[in-house]
């Protein structure tokens, strides 16, 4: 049985989402892990969810950076272990420097809430096994600070490097102005650090996992968890 650890901050409003996308999706454990605690309770797989920690104050995630708990998560990827951060959670891995550059203001200032579609760029990382190379998936967005930004030399290594790992595009799987919902440089909805350990994405797969929701694509994402931490599932 596979172990989720959902971190919940003061603010994080997407947790009981991903929690049940575990359970239902997977059939897998999820167990919240408050954000003043020092443990990881045994976790497999840690996950930032969505929402605004501690109210967006400064810039979203800059606080939930320094939250006590913060300091095993980063351990526990440098260690290997598999990390994805969702929307808000995708912001305070940017903040922890576990990923690089930053996410700013939207676009046009507002808030964006609608379905995307997302283009798979890389099929090794913890959250995208179970998906094929340049698979098209539609999923909901939901922020107002989703712009991805970085300089010129970072954006040039993650591209390089193929760390860009969902690019906004249109239902084709097209590159088009009008798929980009909040300005992100070359398009980019997720990225993942060097080892494919830790995976931050704009979009909510965890809004994605069942008809009733209007679609499933999200569910490979979840489902990629179970080839990372297969000796889990087998236990």
């Amino acid at each position: 049985m596979m172990r989720v650890g959902i971190v919940r901050f003061p603010g994080s409003n997407c947790d009981a989402d991903c929690a049940r996308a575990v359970r239902e999706g997977l059939g897998q454990e999820a167990l919240f892990l408050w954000h003043k605690t020092h443990s990881l309770e045994g976790a497999d797989v840690v996950l930032l969810p969505g929402g605004f920690s501690y109210g967006d104050h400064l810039r979203a995630g800059a606080i939930a950076r320094f939250s006590p708990i913060m300091q095993e998560v980063v351990d526990f990827a440098r260690a290997g272990g598999p990390v994805i951060g969702i929307c808000n959670g995708f912001q305070i891995l940017c903040e922890a420097h576990l990923l690089p550059g930053a996410l700013i203001r939207n676009r046009g200032i507002r808030f964006r809430h609608r379905d995307v579609h997302l283009r798979v760029e890389r099929t090794d990382t913890v959250f995208t096994r179970a998906c094929c190379g340049g698979q098209v998936l539609r999923m909901p967005i939901a922020h107002g600070e989703g712009q991805f930004v970085a300089d010129v030399e970072t954006l040039a290594e993650l591209e390089a490097d193929g760390r860009v790992v969902f690019r906004y595009v249109d239902e084709s799987g097209c590159a088009a102005a009008s798929a980009n919902p909040n300005g992100s440089q070359n398009d980019i909805a997720g990225i993942c650090n060097g080892a494919g350990n830790v995976v931050g994405l704009m979009p909510h797969p965890e809004r994605a996992v069942s008809d009733l929701l209007g679609c499933k694509d999200g569910l490979p994402l979840f489902r990629s968890l179970l080839a990372a931490v297969p000796e889990a599932v087998a236990s």
